[in-house]
């Protein structure tokens, strides 16, 4: 999820744990230890493309990295601070840490809970930007804060924001599977032959969801909002995985094609490949686009090396987007 929510959840968390003894001070500990897992971003700066992707919500977002380093902050914190329960310092940094990889792992990218084991959970039932999630969240952590730390009434509020929260990323899901019955409706009524079906919500929303359909040759995108009257359609999109020909045994190839889970096309254009990432769909909806939101270039060295570039994107992409996902939204 975006940073805002995961420093509302953390702060949330702090809250609970230790905001009756240490009053706002919890919700900043909490907003702390909420936002160190995605430090591993700064892997972007050092190494390439495709290895940062690896590394991201790798062990930062594992179980194994709340157990280890939540003592540490713990007595990191006590050593300056007057409140010195070392357990309850502990329990507040690990319930911090490990609360934001399983809210990640409902998001397309998902999260390497289990790491080092190469398993990555990712449900797709709640975009990375939600404000259904996180307004009413941050409504009432505000409302919390603004309270002597001893009331109930800030307890109340503190808890009543996550149990919205909680609840609508539980409704979520549910709306996840009837988008998913209506897509395997959709193809069953068109006589569609299919290997795998993904379904995953639209930026911003959970009214509007995407679909990726994988065929023998090729893969089919359609969109469904619950506001349709009409059938759903699917644009066709062909694999041409054998454009990479012996390219497909290279380390950033192959480490690519895990990262996707195979859910990848390839384009050629003027004598050069892009490896399209189908996962977070297309940057437009206008019919046989093949923008894709994460498109790399491939780049081969004299050694044989090759380096994925991703692709730029306008200025104007994104606002582009999101006035066809509003239009989109609406129905067909």
């Amino acid at each position: 999820m975006d940073s805002l929510t995961q420093i509302v959840l953390g702060a949330a968390v702090g809250e609970a744990i230790l905001g009756k003894k240490v009053g706002n001070k919890a919700m900043l500990y909490g907003a702390i230890a909420g936002t160190i897992p995605d430090l591993d971003v700064l892997a972007t700066f050092l190494t390439d493309n495709v290895t940062a992707l690896y590394i991201h919500r790798g062990f930062t977002h594992s179980i194994l990295f709340s157990i280890l380093f939540a003592p540490i902050f713990a007595w990191i914190v006590t050593r300056y601070e007057t409140y010195k329960n070392f357990k309850n310092w502990t329990w507040l940094f690990f319930l911090a840490f490990v609360t934001h990889p399983i809210l990640d792992a409902h998001t397309t990218w998902g999260t390497q809970l289990f790491w080092p084991f190469d398993l990555r959970l990712a449900f797709k039932n709640i975009f990375v930007v939600d404000p259904l999630y996180t307004i009413p969240f941050l409504v009432f952590l505000i409302l919390a804060m603004r309270q002597k730390r001893t009331t109930e009434k800030r307890r109340f509020y503190n808890k009543m924001g996550l149990i919205i929260s909680t609840s609508y990323l539980a409704t979520t899901l549910l709306l996840k599977w009837v988008a998913y019955s209506k897509f395997e409706s959709a193809l069953a009524t068109q006589n569609i032959a299919y290997l795998d079906i993904d379904t995953r919500p639209s930026p911003l929303n959970s009214i509007l969801w995407s679909a990726n359909v994988q065929t023998k040759n090729a893969y089919l995108l359609g969109n469904y909002s619950f506001f349709d009257s009409q059938p759903i359609s699917f644009e066709s999109y062909p694999k041409n995985h054998d454009l990479l020909g012996s390219l497909v045994e290279d380390e950033s190839v192959k480490r690519m094609i895990a990262i996707t889970e195979g859910w990848y096309t390839i384009t050629k254009k003027y004598n050069t490949l892009y490896f399209n990432d189908l996962r977070f769909g297309l940057l437009s909806l206008k019919p046989k686009s093949d923008s894709f939101v994460f498109k790399y270039k491939l780049e081969v060295a004299p050694s044989g090396k090759v380096s994925f570039i991703e692709a730029s994107k306008g200025s104007n992409d994104g606002k582009k987007l999101l006035s066809e996902l509003w239009q989109r939204l609406k129905g067909n």
